[in-house]
């Protein structure tokens, strides 16, 4: 569906409107890293060493970034471009802010994927020829992606990835597709597709259970939500262990409803039953996305629902955010907030199905009492619709790209053009006012390999008086983020039990890390000091 000439100016001046409403509320900073990076950041992933790989999706037609050394993709089950040599996927270094393309054969579009527990990126699925393809890519300074084209059972497009506590990955749902399976394929039952009847059950007329919410529950179930459901699963016996209350209202929140979802921070986690909470916030009422054929936009959620998943008897706990939003994501902060950014106020997520651009972000405090929970943040300037992302880098910053909502590329002729910009949302805790209460880890070095429940010393320095009730160690597991849910997102609450004074302004404190691979599974993990709220840089471990 095209914009009619005759309405673009009003609708533009909508969105101006808009932005100028919302510059009001403002808290944090943006920052503009670079003008293109020739590609839509469809799908985006943090690597230990610094590293973010982005990709969009081979069919789009040409894009603004050239393969080099004259390579081309020679595809002739193609539907665009059959001999192309530009590039869709590129690994952005943080560092020194700077890109190099890479080269993907087969199609990732809607694609999932994870991290291993050796920081390997394994990215699974898409369409056509990759709807059942396996892709790797080796996090070192020339990689480039490794494709098994066959290397899944079942076709999966837009399915959702989650870590094991053993190391592999489950790969759950996608169009259609009303099972799960695992990877790597090492034993019998990772050859097989299993049957999960819940995707079936929860498959409406707009598809409403694709990208389903999984989360590892700290039982070592899990906890899986499609369009307004949610169950806990346990996938080694292939049981149903519990069926969650329908979120109220009934409204679906997956996509093409597309709200977004958070585990949020797991705490205490030496007592006897951790318990485990799940954020769902925004979405589009249920027949959004056949009233977008329409042209009608309906106006998205403006609500969240909070349910504590170990709890005997769950119910959710319904607070209503600023403004609607779809299409937002969800960034848990190394402080344990969540920064609910990028989106639409009306819509649903699909080709063109989505308008009045949500610009300003929101932070979350799930400590705060319910009705102070939400804090409005400064907007920016570009709208982030249809196929944008948004992750945590190890500095604290938010990296936020993409917005494609057109079948190709269009940089031109359309409401929302292809946005290929890059930028920085920094968080208020980031502002030079804070530095002298801001930690800076001394030790352990960055990369140490960890092992569970072991009892490590973390020695940081602090310029204030330092406040030792306000201090947390927290761990993060960074996610595979696509379609504005974060996969294996994941932090965890470490608390210090002693400080030693090692110097001027200097100290030393021990923190135990999580007991078993149910709590954290197997791989790279950021850690951070934060004190009075206010994060220090991470560093990279690898826990085992």
């Amino acid at each position: 569906m095209s914009c009619s000439p005759f309405l673009l100016p009003f609708l533009l001046l909508h969105v101006l409107l808009a932005t100028t409403v919302e510059a009001a509320g403002g808290n944090g900073e943006w920052n503009l890293l670079q003008k293109s990076i020739g590609i839509v950041a469809m799908h985006m992933q943090l690597l230990h060493n610094d590293r973010v790989v982005i990709f969009d999706r081979t069919d789009f037609g040409l894009s603004n970034l050239k393969l080099p050394g004259g390579k081309c993709r020679n595809d002739p089950t193609e539907l665009v471009v059959k001999t192309d040599c530009t590039a869709h996927s590129i690994e952005y270094n943080v560092a020194v802010n700077k890109f190099r393309a890479l080269f993907v054969q087969t199609d990732v579009w809607c694609s999932s994927g994870s991290a291993t527990q050796d920081g390997t990126l394994v990215q699974t699925g898409g369409f056509n020829d990759g709807d059942r393809a396996v892709r790797t890519f080796k996090p070192c300074p020339t990689c480039d992606w490794q494709e098994t084209k066959l290397g899944l059972s079942g076709r999966r497009w837009y399915s959702t990835n989650q870590v094991l506590p053993d190391g592999k990955q489950i790969i759950i749902g996608g169009r259609r597709q009303f099972s799960y399976e695992f990877y790597p394929k090492n034993d019998a039952a990772s050859n097989t597709l299993h049957n999960l009847p819940f995707l079936s059950q929860t498959n409406d007329a707009a598809e409403n259970n694709l990208y389903p919410f999984v989360f590892l529950n700290v039982d070592g179930n899990l906890f899986i939500f499609a369009n307004n459901r949610a169950i806990l699963f346990d996938y080694r016996n292939d049981k149903v262990v519990r069926t969650y209350p329908t979120i109220p209202g009934g409204d679906p929140r997956s996509y093409p409803s597309t709200g977004s979802a958070v585990l949020l921070p797991l705490r205490n986690l030496e007592a006897k039953n951790v318990e485990a909470e799940v954020l769902i916030c925004g979405g589009a009422p249920k027949g959004s996305y056949q009233n977008t054929f329409k042209g009608v936009f309906t106006g998205a959620l403006d609500t969240c629902a909070r349910i504590k998943i170990t709890d005997p008897n769950p119910n959710w706990a319904m607070e209503t955010m600023p403004s609607g939003r779809v299409m937002g994501d969800m960034v848990t902060l190394p402080n344990g907030n969540v920064l609910i950014i990028n989106g639409a106020g009306s819509g649903s997520a699909g080709w063109e199905s989505g308008r009045n651009p949500v610009l300003s972000p929101v932070l979350y405090k799930p400590n705060n009492a319910a009705g102070s929970r939400f804090e409005l943040q400064k907007p920016s300037a570009i709208p982030r619709m249809y196929h944008s992302t948004a992750v945590l880098l190890r500095d604290g910053r938010v990296l936020v790209a993409g917005s494609n909502p057109h079948i190709g590329y269009n940089f031109t002729s359309a409401l929302f053009p292809t946005e290929l910009r890059l930028e920085t949302f920094s968080p208020s805790y980031l502002e030079p006012g804070f530095n002298n209460v801001r930690p800076t880890i001394l030790f352990p070095a960055s990369q140490s390999k960890l092992t569970y429940g072991q009892k490590i010393k973390i020695r940081f320095h602090v310029a204030a008086t330092l406040v030792k009730n306000a201090v947390l160690v927290t761990i993060l597991a960074p996610p595979f983020t696509t379609h504005s849910f974060s996969m294996n997102q994941r932090l965890l609450v470490l608390e210090p039990n002693v400080f030693n004074v090692v110097g001027k302004s200097t100290y030393e404190t021990e923190v135990t890390t999580p007991g078993s691979s149910t709590l954290a599974p197997p791989g790279f993990y950021l850690v951070f000091v934060v004190h009075q709220d206010i994060p220090s840089q991470g560093i990279w471990v690898q826990i085992m």
